[in-house]
């Protein structure tokens, strides 16, 4: 399958410079793509490769650099416009067709609707509830009351614990667990007491979940995934969480519970997010940083120190371990100086 340039300067509000019969059918980089993929420059810093690139077609920004390619679509944001032509040439994976396969163990009382696709394996619970054009991988477990909105997809093996709500278009990767119990326990005399996880899952429209991630129940109330967030791999959502619309957050992050995270935010790889507390719209927190505090204003924060070679950290971490003292010390040092000062 291949798209003329003229097609794909539609598709993303292009301005074309080259022949706009010019066909690709993949996508590649700009130093290993070949004449019959389309590549993109982004970053600045890589506009060296432009020249020796052996794309059929470049993605840009600047009208200066159309000259150095084979052919050129000029957009404000190529980024952007790559992620929008990738749509073009994913894969639907769906080879066997809309059809719901007689392996699938689907309960009489469950909702199917039109155009669905359900793969060998998969066990559907009493009163669930799927819209039309939705896709269920092989070896899925969706349980009882859950809803799931249109055009959703769900990849192999991904487990839907009862009551979960997911909205339309949605997309969830292999492995994802959503609404497992959350952590909670009562300490009682040495012994712990479970507390029973009553609450569900609610999550908006356009979402993306991945591979491995798990997202726990609410304990009374429901855990709240807004509209348009992203979600990486590896990821673990505690009960009560709530994370507004359109926030972005990478891998192998861990948010602890009852946390709220507002809109437009960006969690980078790593992060840690202690219970109860209050992230405003616009914040964006560093790989590995460890947020144990509300934060109240939007921008950037980070925590924890840069990588050193390991005898350059050891005695940052020493200096580290003194700051009480030094702290005492300068005190002293100023109380002895204020002294003097008044004295003289």
């Amino acid at each position: 399958m291949g798209y003329t340039l003229s097609e794909i300067a539609a598709a993303v509000g292009g301005e074309l410079f080259g022949d706009p019969e010019y066909t690709v059918s993949a996508l590649g980089s700009l130093e290993h793509a070949t004449a019959e993929q389309l590549s993109f420059l982004s970053n600045p810093k890589f506009s060296n490769l432009l020249g020796c690139s052996e794309a059929g077609a470049v993605l840009i920004r600047n009208v200066q650099d159309a000259e150095q390619v084979r052919n050129a679509i000029v957009v404000r944001n190529p980024y952007l416009a790559f992620a929008k032509v990738s749509a073009l040439f994913a894969s639907p994976g769906q080879g066997w067709g809309k059809v719901i396969h007689p392996t699938a163990v689907i309960h009489s009382d469950a909702k199917v609707g039109m155009n669905v696709t359900i793969a060998p394996n998969v066990s559907i619970g009493a009163h669930a509830e799927i819209a039309d054009g939705c896709t269920i991988g092989a070896g899925t477990v969706i349980g009882e009351q859950v809803q799931i909105g249109e055009k959703t997809r769900l990849a192999a093996n991904v487990t839907l614990y009862d009551g979960v709500r997911l909205g339309a278009r949605c997309i969830v990767h292999s492995g994802a667990v959503i609404g497992a119990d959350g952590f909670g326990f009562a300490p009682n005399d040495g012994v712990w007491v479970k507390i029973h996880q009553l609450g569900s899952v609610c999550i908006g429209e356009d979402v993306e979940i991945g591979a491995n991630t798990t997202i726990d129940c609410g304990a009374i109330d429901d855990t709240i995934i807004g509209n348009g967030v992203k979600i990486d791999n590896l990821v673990q959502i505690a009960h009560n969480v709530v994370i507004g619309d359109n926030s972005a957050i990478a891998g192998c992050v861990g948010i602890a519970g009852s946390t709220v995270i507002g809109k437009n935010c960006t969690i980078a790889g790593g992060v840690g997010l202690a219970g109860h507390i209050t992230l405003v719209d616009n914040v964006h927190i560093t790989a590995m940083s460890l947020v144990t505090r509300s934060i109240d204003t939007p921008g950037s924060y980070s925590s924890g120190t840069a990588l050193d070679s390991t005898q350059k950290w050891r005695k940052s971490a020493a200096r580290l371990r003194r700051i009480e003292s030094m702290a005492a010390h300068i005190s002293k040092l100023e109380k002895q100086v204020n002294t003097l000062l008044t004295k003289g």
